[in-house]
């Protein structure tokens, strides 16, 4: 009878054992997941949050005023000046295009209408100007329509839109 008693003994302990084992397994594997989860989660949050970063550095260089001050070439025809201008608009935008990936709907809409009105205001200006016209007097045209007119500020209003959506994501990572 002592023997069996040994035995069930014996059973017993190693049935607890193995029990704890594997609660301890369990735990031990949840909390992995569970850091895993958290970690890709922080990852997907700063790859969100880099894109917000480069799109808002997008709409400043495509920013009609600043693009003016940084393609500038003194000496260009206007039809010279209105290539260099949408060109580069071009190249920026889909040197930037995989950013839609990572921003919502609307953030990545308000980028493309203002690339698309940017382009259209070049074009539109430069078809008004005679065939003799200047680089320089695309230029002047485009800054004085800027000036006069409130579709001139959208680079702005898209930068604000970008700022916002970057807050909400670091405020709550859930609300975009």
């Amino acid at each position: 009878m002592e023997t069996n008693s040994v035995i069930i003994t014996v059973v017993v302990a190693v049935l607890i054992t193995a029990g704890i084992v594997y609660v301890i397994a369990s735990r031990s594997k949840s909390d992995k997941e569970d850091e895993f989860s958290q970690k890709r989660g922080a990852a997907s949050l700063s790859m969100q949050l880099q894109a917000y970063e480069r799109l808002v550095i997008l709409v400043d260089r495509m920013a009609l005023p600043h693009l003016i001050t940084r393609v500038n070439q003194p000496n260009s025809t206007a039809r010279e000046m209105q290539l260099m201008l949408t060109q580069n608009i071009r190249s920026e935008f889909e040197y930037n295009i995989t950013q839609q990936i990572y921003v919502s709907s609307e953030a990545w809409n308000a980028v493309k209408n203002l690339k698309e009105q940017n382009l259209l205001i070049i074009n539109q200006l430069a078809n008004v100007l005679p065939p003799n016209a200047t680089g320089l007097d695309l230029n002047k045209l485009l800054l004085e329509f800027l000036m006069s007119d409130k579709k001139g500020t959208l680079h702005e209003v898209v930068s604000e839109v970008l700022s916002f959506e970057a807050k909400k994501l670091i405020e709550q990572p859930d609300s975009i």
